[in-house]
């Protein structure tokens, strides 16, 4: 598989998360660097996370969260080793403005703020159309 980002190749975003459909909340890679991550997911009807046409506040946190499994993957990809799979550890703190609904393609930034013998502390920022929807911080940790 080539590695030129930006991508949206399902097949090859999936290949880099644990996940699986219909649980899968990630769709493409934006930006990538050793501290730095942009995803994007376009919400579908039909997503396991969509109630009555609203994808709800769960939905964006395992977003968030696939995000920061996504940024590892990358790494292990580029390191020519199979991902690891990860597991929320602590959800710091959460916010969100907005709920999106199908169709909206939310983009969302992780910024690895401390990596530490498998457990990685992050900044993750959601936007839709440009503005701001939903903040948290969050630890994940590596198996």
């Amino acid at each position: 598989m080539e590695n030129k980002l930006p991508t949206s190749d399902q097949n090859f975003v999936e290949s880099l998360i644990p996940q699986r459909f219909p649980f899968v909340m990630v769709n493409s890679i934006t930006e990538y660097s050793e501290n730095h991550l942009i995803s994007g997911f376009e919400i579908k009807e039909g997503n396991i996370f969509v109630q009555d046409g609203i994808f709800q506040a769960s939905g964006l946190v395992e977003h968030q969260a696939q995000s920061v499994a996504l940024h590892t993957g990358y790494k292990f990809y580029l390191l020519g080793k199979e991902a690891p799979t990860g597991y929320i550890g602590a959800i710091k703190s959460f916010e969100t403005d907005v709920l999106p609904k199908i169709g909206d393609q939310l983009k969302s930034e992780v910024t690895i703020l401390n990596e530490m013998m498998g457990v990685t502390l992050v900044d993750i920022i959601t936007k839709l159309n440009g503005e701001i929807i939903a903040k948290s911080q969050m630890k994940t940790v590596i198996m």
